[in-house]
């Protein structure tokens, strides 16, 4: 098969199987809804805390989609785990590089296209009811902030991606990273400050900040979230190609 077959073979896998398809457009669904809440309720009641980051506020919703974008890259490999759909995806595609590649590419793109709707649309519609404290694009750091979320969702799923190739189950990896996000990564910051920044989350993270605080910069810290994105793919790759199906 040729790459563009194997693209398309892959599309139609992702769009076809639920669980993949439902968790993509959660990213943007779930991000969107809780926008809504968030900022219909509280969100002019916490901006007028003097010390508030309001370009990091304008994205607090991405601490959510950030669990869809996992599910999503888990989901969208641990298909190939069930019934033996791994064997059946190699006898029509034998060069492993190919089809992880290509797999990995889509999952990255897709993921990347609905990280970048996801985040603009929820800065801007989360501005609709700031009042006297909404803010545009044009605000120093917003429209960085705005490219890095969808960057950071989209590496996150790769991520996620990876480590399910590795450990061959989707279970695993979001037993594994949902509770490290929202429980494990708050304790590591509070304990030490400076080993956090290089954890994957948060480290991704300071691109949503207007003026982050540390040593790491917001697109090296985004550069720190794609290393560890880098690391699962490798690991992943690996795993493809020495084991079994």
């Amino acid at each position: 098969m040729s790459t563009t077959d194997v693209l398309r073979s892959e599309w139609i896998k992702i769009r076809s199987v639920r669980s993949v398809s439902g968790s993509l457009t959660a990213v943007f669904l779930v991000t969107l809804a809780v926008t809504l809440l968030a900022f219909a309720t509280v969100g002019q009641a916490e901006a007028e805390n003097g010390d508030t980051d309001l370009v990091f506020g304008a994205f607090y919703a991405l601490n959510f989609g950030q669990i869809a974008a996992i599910s999503f890259g888990a989901t969208a490999l641990s298909s190939e785990y069930l019934n033996g759909a791994l064997r059946i995806s190699l006898a029509a595609v034998p060069r492993r590089d190919l089809f992880y590649a290509a797999k990995m590419t889509l999952i990255g793109v897709l993921a990347l296209v609905v990280g970048l709707a996801t985040s603009f649309t929820a800065f801007l519609v989360g501005q609709l009811f700031m009042g006297k404290y909404a803010i545009g694009l044009g605000e120093p750091g917003a429209l960085r902030a705005a490219f890095g979320g969808g960057i950071y969702l989209a590496l996150m799923a790769l991520f996620a991606a990876g480590l399910t190739v590795l450990l061959r189950s989707a279970v695993a990896v979001l037993s594994l990273l949902i509770p490290f996000v929202l429980i494990v990564s708050f304790v590591v910051g509070d304990i030490a400050s400076g080993v956090a920044l290089y954890l994957p989350d948060r480290a991704g993270q300071l691109v949503l900040h207007q003026n982050p605080e540390g040593s790491v910069g917001p697109w090296a810290g985004l550069a720190v979230t794609a290393g560890w994105a880098g690391l699962a793919l490798l690991a992943g790759w690996w795993a493809m190609r020495r084991r079994d199906a």
